[in-house]
């Protein structure tokens, strides 16, 4: 492995070798448990699962931290208008989370940590940089001193003057000793929950919990931290000031993964144009979503749309049309066998290249469907088993576990026995190609039609939808 990552921090690429021979550590800013998943939450998620599987492929150890924000105002206030507990509100949606990254072949995280059961960390946190200078308490609240720290806004490439924390959420704000602070540590409301802690009851600020929860699973330096593009300012501007004043190393490479957007906006619930991950599953399937999200560079915008989806979904079906060909004529293709050939590698190593990446796989399958077209048995297994694995680097592989009895979306047992038959037939239809007996092939295809199944042909195979209506 010679991959190469690009560093927010240093607005340039740079050669990954790890802190410790062997090993690999990821901490990645995961959900605010404050609503349902959709497509613009997720993909945070999918593309550093990605990153992970390829430094797994290279053989290293990794160890991936994925927090869970299970308090902050936006959870106290929407449990509040919902009349329900405010813990209650945040398991509920942290489990819809979860199954929404299960259910897109997101491998779990070495450890899930939620901030609420971190505030010890977070005080010892608070406590050595008041102790060094670059904190203080005033009113209950806990401050960071941002000029007391001269490289503040060198991550995000801002002048601190230029800078606004976006802190008007009603809270003592006037203690501050300096506009730029931000506050680590918010002093108790009436109604709200709250921890004991040497400068009064209270609760943590975001920022705050991510300096500490990585710092407590990873070490006070380790190799990778991410998240979404958003999150570079105050966030993660704010983590790194915290967690490099009291002399932590902290994160090696900062990597930031762009947006889904909408309409040429952001996917957020406040301007209401989510998509869910529930609502996007009764239309396709999870290996099909995930290769939608997955295939374009994780630094690359995703301007969310029908025909971009459908277009995603049919690109995956040449793949798993040309694996079940390959099983049906020759049998099953060994993922163990698989190679995974020097165009995927040199582009996953160039900053995660999904796209040159993807482009390896369907001329993998391209050339395997006209080496079966010419008889070419041995050829044909060879590349099926690199598709295979090239695939399984992506989390895609339409052969693995999660992915081989996949029924269409919504379609339970009867959708996997129509996949079943349909396969059958186009394979057949293949077969009677390949002997040039074209009147068998059109009878097959118009046989599907006529039962509502429309077959397109294209240079990596066969694929087929159902008709609409």
């Amino acid at each position: 492995m010679s991959l190469r990552l690009y560093d927010t921090a240093t607005r340039s690429q740079r050669e990954f070798i790890p802190l410790r021979s062997g090993a690999a550590s990821i901490y990645v800013c995961g959900a605010t448990v404050q609503g349902m998943p959709h497509i613009g939450h997720v993909r945070s998620g999918l593309n550093y699962d990605v990153m992970r599987r390829w430094l797994s492929r290279g053989g290293l150890d990794v160890a991936l931290v994925r927090n869970v924000t299970d308090i902050d105002d936006k959870i106290l206030n929407k449990a509040a208008d919902a009349g329900r507990p405010w813990w209650e509100w945040a398991a509920t949606h942290e489990r819809a989370f979860d199954a929404a990254y299960q259910a897109l072949g997101c491998l779990p995280p070495s450890i899930g940590p939620r901030a609420t059961g971190h505030v010890p960390q977070m005080i010892e946190l608070m406590q050595r940089l008041i102790d060094s200078g670059h904190a203080y308490a005033a009113g209950g609240d806990v401050y960071f001193s941002v000029r007391s720290f001269p490289d503040y806004g060198a991550l995000s490439g801002q002048r601190p003057d230029e800078m606004q924390q976006g802190e008007s959420d009603g809270f003592n704000t006037a203690d501050k000793r300096d506009p730029h602070d931000f506050t680590m540590w918010k002093s108790v409301k009436p109604g709200e929950p709250s921890w004991p802690t040497p400068w009064g009851r209270g609760r943590p600020g975001w920022h705050l919990e991510c300096s500490a929860m990585a710092t407590m699973y990873l070490g006070p330096e380790f190799d990778i931290h991410g998240g979404g593009l958003d999150l570079v300012f105050p966030h993660h501007e704010n983590e790194r000031a915290q967690s490099n004043a009291v002399g932590d190393g902290f994160a090696r490479f900062w990597t930031h993964n762009a947006w889904v957007t909408l309409g040429g906006d952001k996917m957020s619930k406040s301007l209401g144009n989510t998509l869910s991950i529930d609502v996007l599953l009764q239309r396709v399937r999870g290996a099909e979503l995930r290769y939608y999200l997955v295939a374009p560079h994780y630094r690359s915008m995703i301007e969310y749309s029908d025909a971009a989806l459908s277009e995603a979904v049919a690109a995956y079906r040449r793949i798993e049309a040309f694996l079940h060909r390959v099983g049906e004529r020759i049998g099953m293709p060994s993922l163990a066998d698989g190679v995974l050939c020097p165009e995927f590698v040199e582009a996953m190593d160039d900053d995660l290249s999904t796209p040159g990446a993807v482009a390896a796989i369907h001329l993998a399958v391209r050339e395997g469907n006209a080496a079966l077209d010419a008889g070419d048995r041995a050829k044909a297994a060879t590349l099926a088993a690199s598709v295979r694995a090239m695939t399984d680097v992506l989390g895609l592989d339409p052969l693995g576990e999660q992915w081989r009895h996949q029924a269409g979306a919504g379609e339970g047992a009867a959708g996997a026995a129509l996949s079943s038959l349909v396969n059958d037939l186009l394979a057949q239809r293949a077969e009677a190609r390949a002997r040039r007996d074209f009147a068998a092939a059109d009878a097959i295809r118009d046989r599907l039609l006529a039962a509502g199944v429309i077959v397109e042909d294209t240079r990596d195979g066969a694929t087929w939808t159902l008709k609409d209506g």
